[in-house]
């Protein structure tokens, strides 16, 4: 399949190797144009969920057991592939999702880095041995595939998120059934079958299109499914983690934020301002890492606000493929109409709309909205305790080190926090006290490594971390072994 031009893909279900129409279809709405149907995709139904996940049962003990060079060159190919044709896909990508083309191109760049990265991983699965308490035994340590994964990746970063999954998974020795967001059909199937032409055993890889309430839920129920590993919403991975517990599934959690970006007194105000921009309203805010709550010192408050609502002003907002633009549309109009939602809450609560809270009408009918900024914010305030996955932050000025701390700390999330500062002890003392999985220093919030591990506190992660070596306590169990020689 092509999906450079608009294209019908009903069979756009892989199940045990083939491809597959399903019992509906969805259309696949460009949100930089809703004038534009990228193609009609495949759902699944319940016996088709459960087909593929039967196939998976059957393939993974095959696929666990294929040489390791073959499984290193399979997760290369894929890999390579990906980042050769990085323009194409990128811009499949951002005609679904609405990010501006060179953020489409760089997450399907750094999907292949993930398939590459672990492609190295499968060379280097070496076990430990250890002497035994007792005279003349040996003991071996070993890491096996858990089996069958159920995969459920989230719309924002539709190729990203979903290969740092795929990728260990298919490293480690399980098979896979992938339930993408029926908002990015089309990066899905893309991937797909670039996995589809690297000819692993029939079933190693499924892809089933559709709901959470159809195909998610049959998945996090399943007793033939081993783990689980989900991003996306605190309450869906509330669900998932009671579905998946009386069965005793494995189940990896990546939810909620809520993430602090502090400005201290003696920040550089220009570094403040770019790591705010991209941290804030890169991807229009649609990122569990980006820095709605902007906890500002007194001493810098009111240079710091100036300078950045004048850099907000020089933000082009427009087609995901128009050249210049740094904003796209938010994905749908369900989420617009949210972000529109939030921001009257704000208003209510007595915020200060200092810049945007527009919709936009420009050449292309899409869903657009000017970035937005508030001031004179209290933390308390439930628009900077949710989730607001939109291009908008909320300034919370603070006196000092120590109240900035204790307000970014002061939220059920815990997934990233950043400090702006040129003091090496401001610095330290924030990464200590931070509650958060990942801590930047002058850096945006937004935006991580592949190769180090990635995961939050409190209700933002649950299980494993993600990324990095650290994938292996996810995607093994340890096998000890105890030999007497005779």
């Amino acid at each position: 399949m092509t999906f450079m031009n608009n294209v019908q893909a009903e069979k756009s279900l892989y199940i045990g190797g083939e491809w597959q129409a399903g019992i509906d279809t969805i259309a696949n709405v460009n949100p930089s144009d809703i004038t534009e149907n990228i193609g009609d995709f495949a759902q699944a139904s319940q016996s088709q969920v459960e087909q593929a996940i039967q196939a998976a049962k059957t393939a993974q003990p095959e696929w666990e057991h294929t040489p390791i060079e073959r499984k290193q060159a399979v997760l290369q190919a894929i890999g390579d592939e990906l980042i050769a044709r990085c323009d194409e896909l990128g811009t499949l990508l951002s005609r679904e999702e609405g990010k501006p083309f060179a953020e489409g191109r760089g997450e399907i760049y750094r999907a292949g880095q993930f398939f590459q990265y672990f492609a190295a991983e499968v060379l280097r699965q070496i076990g430990d041995n250890a002497a035994s308490v007792r005279p003349g035994v040996s003991v071996e340590v070993t890491r096996e595939a858990v089996g069958v994964i159920a995969i459920i990746s989230p719309w924002n970063f539709p190729t990203a998120t979903a290969a740092w999954k795929i990728a260990p998974a298919l490293a480690f020795g399980n098979s896979v059934v992938w339930k993408p967001a029926n908002l990015t059909p089309a990066s899905a199937v893309a991937l797909t079958e670039i996995i589809h032409r690297q000819g692993l055993p029939a079933g190693t890889f499924n892809l089933v299109l559709g709901s959470g309430s159809q195909v998610g839920n049959t998945l996090i129920n399943s007793t033939d499914v081993n783990g689980v590993s989900f991003t996306g919403s605190v309450d869906t991975g509330r669900k998932v983690a009671a579905a998946t517990a009386p069965n005793f599934v494995r189940c990896q959690l990546e939810m909620g934020s809520k993430n602090a970006l502090v400005v201290a007194d003696d920040a550089d105000i220009q570094i403040a301002v770019e790591a705010t921009i991209a941290g804030s309203f890169s991807g229009a805010g649609q990122k569990c890492t980006a820095s709605s709550r902007l906890v500002v010192m007194d001493g810098i408050h009111d240079a710091y606000v100036e300078a950045l609502i004048k850099r907000m002003s020089e933000l082009k907002v427009g087609h995901a493929l128009e050249e210049g633009i740094f904003m796209g549309p938010v994905v749908d109009g369900n989420q617009l109409n949210a972000n529109f939602e939030w921001i009257e809450k704000a208003r209510q609560s007595g915020a200060e709309l200092a810049f945007g809270g527009e919709r936009l009408n420009l050449e292309h009918d899409g869903y657009y909205m000017s970035p937005t900024l508030f001031l004179n914010t209290d933390n308390s305030w439930e628009v900077n305790q949710e989730e607001v996955f939109a291009p908008m932050a909320s300034v919370i000025r603070v006196a000092d080190l120590d109240e900035a701390i204790a307000v970014a700390n002061d939220t059920r999330f815990g997934l990233t926090g950043g400090i702006v500062t040129q003091s090496l002890r401001n610095s330290a003392i924030f990464k200590q006290q931070a509650q958060t999985g990942c801590v930047m220093v002058n850096l945006p919030t937004a935006g991580t490594d592949y190769h180090v591990p990635f995961g939050g506190r409190k209700e933002s992660s649950f299980g494993p971390r993600e990324q990095g070596q650290y994938a292996k306590e996810f995607y093994t169990v340890v096998k000890t072994a105890y030999q007497r020689p005779y």
